[in-house]
């Protein structure tokens, strides 16, 4: 019943003319729209300030090769005349799905090994487990075969009590999966729009988990693995199925004698292969744990303690202006300072570890020698561009080095004025001082930075890691928001709402609803959204690196179990076959620590191989996510020396207690047995 009527979006009336079906997938979209406009885009406005997202159907018979070739050749056509165009400005058509999941695409290659090494040692495990089984079943296979059982038949049954455990199994991990699956998706970070450039978190997993559900296509994979397993495995004591020389096979099994020694045992290198697979896992996971534990000792270059922060939307409505905007901020800030508990209030573009802006400067002392020249742009460099009003740095906890910090007094009618920060002033005034330098910021970019007033640099600041803890801080300016010409401030609050930061006394959340009321009060019922604190924030631009951490040391940790479980199954297998040869040696006066210390060499020179290969192996991993570490290397020489020796002692844990049952044999009672 809404198409047709009227809603006003800021201060502009707009009339409903269609409903989206409620399935419409606008994933691709950051964030997901609520409400859909016409793009009113200008053929002839062409400068860095204009980027546009197309999304497109091809044609039938089109690829997308053939696509970029045509708009390549419409795009010259169309920028020809316009000497002023950026160089950087280039059209590309790509596939949707590669550009939704660029930003995700190393983290999700990681997973889908880890995952597949992990079945690997699972199934190597079910291996060992059939083939030990098939060990022991060889005299009941040579017995049911002498009295006529066929090769068909007896296979038919292996394959059934085989299907049976690996369904029985499927369906007991495909429910863990489920309930599993859940619970990841609440450690998960949900998307955040704000983190222009660098989206935090995996595409596709819709609204609170919504689109990762357990359909046909992950029952059908479940179904495939447990049946190829059961497949696969349960043919293995079928070798001896329906074979004419039984007698031998018979006495051989009845003497107890089943474990003939071989120089090749399958079971054993099966066991250094699940070791090898876990020694990658657990190098991998060790390497994210100590990126995850680097990244929180990383100073951001601000107090993130005891701050809150909400946005409020100010497009469409008076406040878009350099009047409306210093006028918003003033009677924001001053009825948030009057709350008790609040210690100081301000406002902004942009939050560092999210957006941050990028803007050209030209230094005024400077301005006719080492200038670049691209399209209209002359610059001597770029810099972060951040508008702000008085208090800014006080609530962030951000020192001031050097100068003085905006006030009121810094509007439209006083000398433009800009604080850089120490990254800035090291780089561009090595040996002199910028507070008695002016920086031209902007011009070139777009007409409506050619308003910018000259500015004069009043202060220096410590550096902030804007753009993600992982990066360097780069070059920063910060402008008083009461300085912008209308035009930038018009074209910043369309880009993105205003932020409010608030330091508080205590925990910043019980503190929420009173500012969220005095602010929503002093300007018009404007609504304020997305309160968080700072602490939040910073924790969310680590969320994808956490996840994966988390992921991966489960991953490292359930391998390393069914490691131990391998070889302690094999071991005690051993152990078990030899029984017989053991009671003998012990009866003729072999020491029982010789016999313990003789299975644990046995157990821990498979381990010794395994190890062996999974360190080298490990090394190639490491290089292949390189990417996806921060302040550690790749081939650290602690966790290569460190993981061998905790995969040594779960080893020899595994190995010690079939070798303690062997030592404890009764010789007696083995031979009397026999």
């Amino acid at each position: 019943n809404i198409v047709g009527q009227r809603v006003a979006l800021g201060s502009v009336p707009h009339t409903v003319i269609g409903v989206l079906a409620s399935d419409f997938d606008s994933e691709q979209f950051e964030p997901r729209p609520d409400v859909w406009v016409p793009l009113q885009a200008d053929p002839d406005h062409f400068d860095g300030g204009t980027i546009y997202q197309i999304t497109a159907r091809l044609k039938p018979g089109v690829t997308a090769g053939a696509a970029n070739a045509a708009l390549a050749v419409e795009y010259a056509r169309l920028t020809t005349p316009r000497a002023g165009t950026p160089n950087s400005v280039r059209a590309l058509a790509e596939p949707l799905q590669t550009a939704m999941v660029r930003s995700a695409q190393s983290s999700l290659t990681l997973l889908l090994g880890a995952v597949a090494f992990l079945l690997l040692i699972a199934c190597a495990n079910v291996a060992n487990l059939l083939l030990v089984r098939a060990e022991a079943r060889k005299r009941e296979m040579a017995i049911r075969a002498a009295i006529g059982a066929g090769r068909t038949r007896l296979m038919r049954q292996l394959l059934l009590e085989s299907l049976v455990l690996s369904t029985i199994g499927g369906a007991v991990g495909l429910a863990i999966g489920v309930l599993a699956t859940q619970g990841l998706l609440r450690l998960y970070p949900g998307s955040n729009p704000f983190m222009l450039g660098a989206l935090g978190s995996i595409p596709r997993i819709g609204d609170a988990g919504a689109a990762v559900t357990v359909d046909w296509r992950v029952l059908g994979f479940a179904l495939l693995i447990s049946i190829a397993t059961g497949v696969l495995f349960g043919l293995v004591p079928s070798r001896h199925v329906g074979r004419p020389e039984l007698n031998p096979l018979l006495q051989l099994a009845a003497s107890g004698r089943g474990a003939s020694r071989r120089r090749f045992d399958p079971r054993a290198m099966i066991v250094v292969a699940e070791v090898a697979l876990a020694v990658i896992l657990v190098v991998g996971a060790t390497l994210l744990v100590l990126t995850s534990i680097a990244l929180r000792r990383v100073d951001p270059g601000f107090k993130a303690e005891n701050v809150l922060t909400m946005r409020m939307a100010v497009s469409g409505t008076r406040f878009e202006t350099r009047a409306g905007i210093s006028e918003l901020a003033r009677a924001g800030v001053d009825r948030a300072e009057a709350i008790p508990g609040v210690v100081r209030a301000s406002t902004t573009c942009c939050m560092p570890l999210e957006t941050v802006w990028q803007l050209p400067f030209v230094i005024a002392s400077r301005s006719g020698e080492g200038l670049t020249q691209s399209g209209a742009m002359t610059f001597h460099g770029f810099g972060g561009w951040t508008f702000v009003s008085p208090g800014y740095f006080d609530v962030f906890g951000i020192p001031l080095v050097k100068g003085r910090d905006f006030s009121f007094g810094d509007d439209a009618n006083a000398q433009g004025v800009v604080i850089i920060n120490e990254a800035m002033a090291r780089r561009y005034w090595p040996t002199g001082d910028p507070l008695n330098d002016h920086l031209i910021i902007g011009r070139g970019m777009r007409a409506a930075y050619d308003e910018e007033p000259v500015r004069r640099i009043i202060g220096i600041v410590g550096n902030v890691r804007d753009t993600g803890l992982r990066d360097a801080a780069r070059p920063a300016m910060y402008v008083p928001m009461a300085q912008e010409p209308d035009g930038v401030t018009s074209v910043n609050v369309k880009l993105l709402p205003l932020v409010w930061i608030v330091r508080t006394a205590t925990a910043p959340h019980q503190f929420s609803a009173p500012i969220k009321t005095a602010l929503e009060s002093s300007v018009g019922q404007l609504p304020v959204t997305r309160i968080r604190a700072l602490t939040e924030v910073v924790s969310e631009s680590t969320a994808r690196t956490r996840f994966n951490t988390w992921l991966m040391t489960a991953f490292g940790f359930c391998a390393l179990g069914l490691a131990a479980i391998g070889i302690y199954g094999l071991v005690a297998h051993w152990v078990q076959q030899r029984s017989r040869e053991i009671g003998v040696r012990l009866a003729l006066g072999a020491d029982p620590f010789d016999i313990g210390a003789m299975v644990v060499r046995q157990g821990m020179r498979l381990a010794a191989i395994g190890v062996s290969v999974g360190i080298v192996a490990a090394l190639g991993l490491a290089q292949a996510i390189r990417g996806l570490l921060f302040s550690v290397p790749a081939n650290d020489p602690v966790v290569f020396l460190s993981i061998p020796l905790v995969l040594s002692i779960v080893a020899l844990a595994a190995v010690s207690i079939p070798a303690w049952r062997a030592s404890r044999i009764d010789p007696l009672q083995t031979l009397r047995t026999e």
